[in-house]
């Protein structure tokens, strides 16, 4: 029997939060009554997606099939693994985090964050975070839509590729702030530029691994 029940609720998700969200993610189609017959070992994904819900949960497929022993868990605590993301090249507009092909590396970060949301890593291009972000950098971001005035952010301006920028939140739009004003001065983005453009907020960063 695989472990759906388990996983989805390490994950803190209903059946439906799960189904909206893997089949937003992986582009399926999957109803409410296939997730439910995934639990209860009625039914197991066809091949192709397999891999889709180990990568979904962290596991491998072994241990989604149950072909592993628990110890083998990566939300366990006794083997203390991490759970890996993957590193980005670049974000762009129009292309989803898992689609990308341009994965320079991989991070692990610890099963206990990976269980608060969804994370990838980015590798930094530029110096305008300079002298605390230098260039070649990694980032560990978690997808979100929005972040707290004050927060470093993964922004995506006019479908361009996004960028790393502390964003305050006004009422009237967001202020985009470089550590290195020299090399990006402080741009404002009031509402109606946000909508048209648009300026979208990916992800907060969360933590920085520096490089050399």
């Amino acid at each position: 029997m695989l472990k759906f029940k388990k996983l989805r609720q390490k994950l803190g998700l209903t059946q439906e939060e799960l189904r909206q969200r893997f089949n937003m993610k992986y582009n399926r189609t999957y109803t409410a009554a296939a997730i439910s017959q995934f639990e209860n070992g009625k039914r197991t994904p066809e091949t192709s997606a397999l891999k889709d819900f180990s990568n979904f949960f962290g596991v491998s497929i072994d241990y989604l099939l149950e072909q592993t022993d628990s110890e083998n868990d990566p939300f366990s605590s006794k083997n203390g693994k991490g759970v890996k993301i993957p590193v980005l090249g670049r974000v762009v507009a129009g292309i989803p985090l898992e689609a990308t092909t341009e994965i320079l590396d991989w991070e692990e970060i610890t099963p206990e964050m990976a269980l608060t949301g969804e994370y990838f890593a980015l590798q930094i291009k530029g110096s305008s975070m300079m002298p605390r972000i230098q260039e070649g950098d990694v980032v560990i971001v978690k997808k979100q839509p929005s972040v707290e005035s004050g927060e470093i952010a993964i922004v995506l301006i006019n479908g361009d590729e996004a960028t790393i920028k502390q964003v305050y939140v006004q009422e009237n739009g967001i202020m985009l702030q470089a550590y290195n004003p020299t090399v990006y001065p402080a741009h404002f983005y009031n509402n109606e530029e946000i909508q048209k453009l648009p300026v979208c907020i990916i992800g907060k960063v969360v933590e920085l691994r520096g490089k050399f």
